[in-house]
């Protein structure tokens, strides 16, 4: 189900808990949810900074072998989130003798810091109302 957000209070959030603000840069809104590859992003580079193999390797430990993020895919989806202003480059860089100077490292900015937040607590809502549905057991 995809919504955009109109206000600070969501109309189809019945707890009148309140949400994060989804904006990017062009339209100051987005829809929820996130295209799967954002959030795999968003959650490879909330520990850390990484350049883009180490994005679709932490990407592949987190969500195991039904998550392979190809190349193509990562950099178009990386080049949109550049530019909503969700991920930056990062001028931090390892030692050289333990970095490839082609490499671009990137870091979760506060807004995609926000953004990913804010689909993590959507995404625990549904994990929650599958175990009330008694679709899944808790582990």
């Amino acid at each position: 189900m995809a919504y955009f957000v109109q206000s600070h209070r969501h109309w189809d959030n019945p707890s009148g808990a309140f949400d994060v603000y989804m904006l990017d840069a062009y339209s100051h809104r987005t829809h929820m949810p996130l295209r799967p590859i954002e959030f795999h992003i968003l959650v490879a580079l909330a520990s850390e900074e990484r350049h883009g193999y180490g994005i679709m390797q932490e990407a592949a430990r987190l969500g195991g072998a039904g998550v392979r993020l190809e190349p193509g895919t990562l950099y178009r989806a990386l080049r949109r989130m550049l530019d909503a202003g969700w991920v930056a480059e990062s001028a931090h860089r390892p030692a050289p003798d333990l970095d490839d100077e082609r490499r671009r490292y990137y870091r979760l900015t506060p807004l995609g810091r926000r953004i990913a937040a804010a689909e993590a607590q959507r995404l625990a809502r549904l994990v929650s109302a599958a175990r009330a549905s008694r679709l899944l057991t808790r582990a």
